[in-house]
């Protein structure tokens, strides 16, 4: 295919002068989204990709495959629980409640509440005894949370809207008077550029004005911070955590609540200044467990008394693996012998072992579904001997499984609603070598019969300890089952193999994570499973920086790129979108060592002219406040301007939607539109 001439992309001679290195920035005028110009670059990207993506393959199947629909794990509270559920025709999932009766009832709506589709639900928490549900939706995209209260008997909203909530956890004091919550300081309190930052914790009673709200914890801290906050199910202890953006340390504080007011709790350091996560769960038996990766990379659980709960007091209760890694638990204690549930990843698969509550002693295995992904444990607060927990894996759509300490038994607690037909696939797990000798995991999801080289898609994340892990994707199973194979790569960076598998991937060894995925490439072609003609690299966020380095690192390699909602700058990036929270996974230009690194792969920044690049499909999300879509924009001009290729560049920019959640037929249009361009341009 020979693409119709490229819109007119003026070219500047703005450059920025850094550390002694000038840095030149041609497409600078494309940062200002409302500017004439960049409005009609836009209008016209938009008329180049409509005619070029024509016509739209997938569309029909993805959809179908979506019509497996979704449930979510229950939350127990009193005599209700509650959780959530999308049915086949459903635009986005809605959230119930089941009172002690078993007669259910739909409490939050999102397309009841906004027939259009763009309003979506962000979070939602009840209260102690399931009386009141705090819940928070955004509009179009934006993620900006506003915060309500509800009364779950009658369903009438009791509170709301309480603005600048985003990310905000909701810590409910016993008897629903009154919840912990975290709040952004209101704009005119701060510098324009900082009005996404300076988060701080709050009391807020029930009934009261948001003026009268009690500032908690946060003031005089870094602007980047996020706060975790959550109160004991009995309500006596207090756990505030802080996190510098998203680094991976934290730290934290406790308060008895017996001791001081909640308006005044006396905090005392658990963990400060120490480079490491760590979180509390308040037993009920009168124990604290600690969940750490504290001298531990892949973490362990630790037991000590809640009255001196520092590290000098901390007993392995589950030690480290040498392998997997310890990712949750929950305690079940109605048993002569009480018990402990241990999630783990393996190399990126999950299980559940059973361990004797007070020595840690393995006692036994959770009976899982198959070799996939499980989600969170979930019990009852008030204790018991069941527990329930998500699996899905490449071609299961959610369930919800039951297991029963009693018996040693799983059953089938909940499936998803909708009936389909999932094609026949053959996955496998590989092990390959990086170009430093590393050895690397790989997913490879492939027609059952496959033979020869396949059009091929390889996916990777490989950032801020996130796991790619098996998962239920229609888009997945529509490639797969028109002939082509998907590879998903667990590079480093991400959380497969623990907090150091991170940290070689993170700040000045983020080369890694590219050279992670050129050997993967690298490896499915000497396998047999593809060529470099028929190999599409995809992914999204810092898995679109991912291959945005690709591309320009190694352009011979891939046919093909899929990059959505990506970082591509990452000399300006910190001053768009939350980007300032980054810089403690990626580094700050302003650091002179740390602005070599960036410079070094910035994918923006290593174009160079004449060299022929693949076929590449840029989507972005007007609406996005993570990463602001002028990434795309800059990077979309430059290899526009720069290939030597007759194989197109084009922008999907997208307006009304975000970074994160969206309605279903958006989801299933920008899936179509994905798959039909890395099909034509890998011969699928």
């Amino acid at each position: 295919m020979t693409p119709e001439p490229y819109p007119t992309a003026r070219r500047e001679d703005t450059a920025d002068h850094l550390h002694q290195t000038s840095v030149p920035d041609p497409y600078r005028w494309l940062e200002d989204p409302d500017s004439p110009e960049t409005q009609g670059w836009l209008l016209a990207q938009a008329e180049l990709f409509k005619r070029e993506s024509k016509p739209q393959r997938f569309k029909e199947r993805i959809g179908e495959l979506l019509k497996s629909g979704s449930v979510g794990t229950p939350a127990w509270r009193g005599g209700r629980h509650f959780f959530s559920r999308r049915t086949p025709e459903q635009e986005h999932a809605v959230y119930y409640v089941v009172e002690p009766d078993g007669t259910e009832r739909a409490l939050i709506d999102p397309i009841a509440i906004d027939p259009s589709g763009l309003t979506t639900l962000d979070a939602v928490q009840p209260d102690k005894e399931g009386r009141l549900l705090a819940y928070q939706i955004s509009v179009g995209g934006d993620e900006e949370s506003v915060l309500y209260i509800l009364d779950v008997a009658t369903g009438a909203r009791v509170e709301g809207p309480i603005d600048r909530c985003r990310y905000s956890p909701i810590a409910w004091l016993p008897g629903g008077e009154a919840f912990y919550y975290v709040r952004r300081l209101p704009s005119t309190e701060v510098p324009e550029n900082e009005r996404q930052f300076h988060r701080r914790v709050y009391l807020h009673r029930v009934g009261t004005s948001t003026e009268d709200d009690v500032m908690i914890f946060g003031d005089g801290l870094k602007m980047t911070n996020y706060y975790g906050v959550s109160v004991s199910r009995d309500g006596r202890w207090l756990q505030i955590s802080a996190s510098e953006g998203t680094a991976p340390r934290n730290d934290l504080w406790v308060a008895d609540l017996t001791e001081s007011s909640p308006e005044r709790p006396a905090l005392r350091v658990v963990q400060e200044g120490v480079d490491a996560q760590t979180g509390l769960v308040f037993g009920r038996d009168g124990r604290l467990y600690v969940h750490t990766d504290r001298d531990a990379p892949r973490a362990r659980v630790c037991v000590t008394d809640p009255a001196t709960p520092g590290v000098e007091g901390w007993r392995d209760l589950i030690p480290e693996d040498p392998e997997a890694v310890l990712s949750d638990f929950a305690i079940l204690d109605d048993l002569e012998r009480p018990v402990m549930l241990v999630g783990w990843t393996r190399h990126a698969i999950s299980a559940i072992t059973v361990h004797d509550l007070e020595t840690g002693e393995r006692v036994g295995e959770v009976p899982t579904p198959g070799l996939g992904t499980i989600g969170g444990i979930a019990e009852r607060p008030e204790g018991g001997h069941e527990a329930w927990f998500g699996y899905t894996d490449n071609t299961t759509p959610p369930t919800i499984q039951r297991y029963d300490a009693r018996t040693g038994e799983t059953s089938l607690w909940a499936a998803s609603p909708g009936a389909v037909q999932v094609p026949p696939v053959r996955t496998s797990q590989e092990i390959y070598r990086s170009k430093d000798g590393t050895e690397v995991r790989m997913l490879v999801i492939a027609p059952v019969d496959a033979e020869g080289p396949r059009p091929t898609i390889l996916y990777g994340y490989g950032g801020f300890g996130l796991s790619m892990t098996p998962g239920y994707s229609a888009s997945i199973l529509a490639w797969v089952e028109a002939g082509g194979v998907y590879a998903i790569a667990n590079l480093r960076g991400g959380g497969e193999e623990g907090e150091d598998w991170h940290r070689a991937g993170m700040l000045g060894a983020k080369q890694n994570v590219f050279d992670d995925f050129h050997a993967a490439a690298e490896h499915l072609i000497a396998t047999g499973v593809t060529t470099p003609e028929r190999l599409a690299i995809s992914g999204g966020s810092n898995g679109g920086l991912l291959v945005g380095a690709a591309l320009t690192q190694r352009p011979e390699l891939y046919a093909a790129v899929a990059c959505s909602a990506p970082l591509l700058d990452m000399v300006r990036y910190e001053q768009f979108g939350l980007g300032a929270t980054w810089n403690v996974e990626y580094g700050s230009a302003e650091d002179p060592e740390q602005f070599r690194w960036l410079l070094a792969y910035s994918p923006y920044h290593q174009v160079r002219e004449g060299v022929a690049y693949p076929a590449t499909l840029f989507t972005v999300f007007q609406s996005d406040t993570r990463v602001h879509p002028l990434h795309a924009w800059k990077m979309c001009a430059a290899l526009q301007h720069a290939t030597s290729a007759d194989r197109p560049i084009l922008l999907r920019n997208e307006t009304e939607v975000g970074h994160g959640a969206r309605s279903i037929s958006r989801t299933v249009d920008l899936s179509a539109d994905t798959l039909t361009f890395l099909a034509r341009h890998t011969g699928l």
